[in-house]
């Protein structure tokens, strides 16, 4: 084989190389792992108006599904369990958007006296975030085991941090049932649990609806101080579980479906 022969060869080889790499290049630009859809969270309609005692003893509490508290994706990752457990539930009215809670507690701490406060630097609270799917507004709701509340409204996260969101007057109504003592960190407690009723006509006042077939977000979080953890400061998990700890990381809030 002469010269040209070879370098004839040679370049065509060369090219056919280089094509195939090309080629493959599209495909894995174009193989992207997309995000999976939220969950989805269920609430059961009740017949009767739920009596807001913390007991959870009404009938819906039963017909409802219980969603367990978690720590966050990477808390797991990082070795960190989830110590001390909780489960809620969620359900519905003509007048009333409720949440049910129980959790488990070594040591109930609830330092804040009143009401409108930031409850989650004073103690065990559960904090219920509501927001409609396709509007920038949401509210913020707690309840501690003194049955004090708080309620921030917010125009969208933009607005965090801003002393009128905690200006926000609401009829939100909660109630809470301990099983031990509170603020008392040398015996050892069993846990306790809440109720919370947000007026429906609260969440309407921007014209969205509660009702079957309506788009809302939903999150509940929670602070558990106890002397008990082996956690630096309080343990902190939410229904449902969030990739880390941010509970105003509102794309990654359950879907609230309203049933009937």
């Amino acid at each position: 084989m002469n010269r040209p022969l070879i370098f004839l060869f040679a370049t065509t080889l060369l090219l056919l190389f280089c094509g195939c790499t090309t080629l493959k290049q599209p495909a894995a630009v174009t193989n992207k792992t997309e995000s999976p859809p939220p969950p989805e969270m269920v609430a059961v309609y009740s017949p009767a108006a739920v009596v807001i005692d913390g007991a959870l003893d009404d009938p819906v509490w039963k017909r409802a599904t219980a969603y367990p508290m978690e720590r966050a994706a990477d808390d797991i990752k990082s070795g960190k369990s989830m110590e001390q457990p909780g489960e809620i539930r969620l359900a519905w009215d003509q007048e009333y958007l409720y949440l049910g809670v129980s959790f488990t507690d070594s040591d109930i701490v609830a330092e804040g006296e009143g009401d409108q406060l930031h409850h989650y630097q004073l103690g065990d609270v559960v904090e219920w975030f509501i927001k409609p799917e396709n509007n920038t507004w949401y509210w913020e709701l707690y309840c501690t085991p003194h049955s004090r509340k708080t309620a921030f409204f917010y125009p969208s996260r933009g607005h965090l941090g801003l002393p009128s969101t905690l200006k926000y007057q609401c009829d939100l109504r909660v109630a809470a049932g301990i099983d031990g003592t509170v603020n008392a960190w040398k015996d050892t407690d069993q846990g306790w649990t809440a109720e919370l009723a947000m007026p429906v006509a609260d969440l309407s006042a921007h014209g969205d609806r509660i009702a079957p077939g309506e788009a809302w977000r939903v999150l509940v979080a929670r602070y558990n101080y106890s002397v008990h953890l082996k956690s630096f400061g309080s343990e902190r998990s939410s229904a449902p579980q969030l990739p880390w700890i941010n509970f105003h990381l509102l794309p990654k809030f359950a879907t609230l479906k309203i049933e009937k």
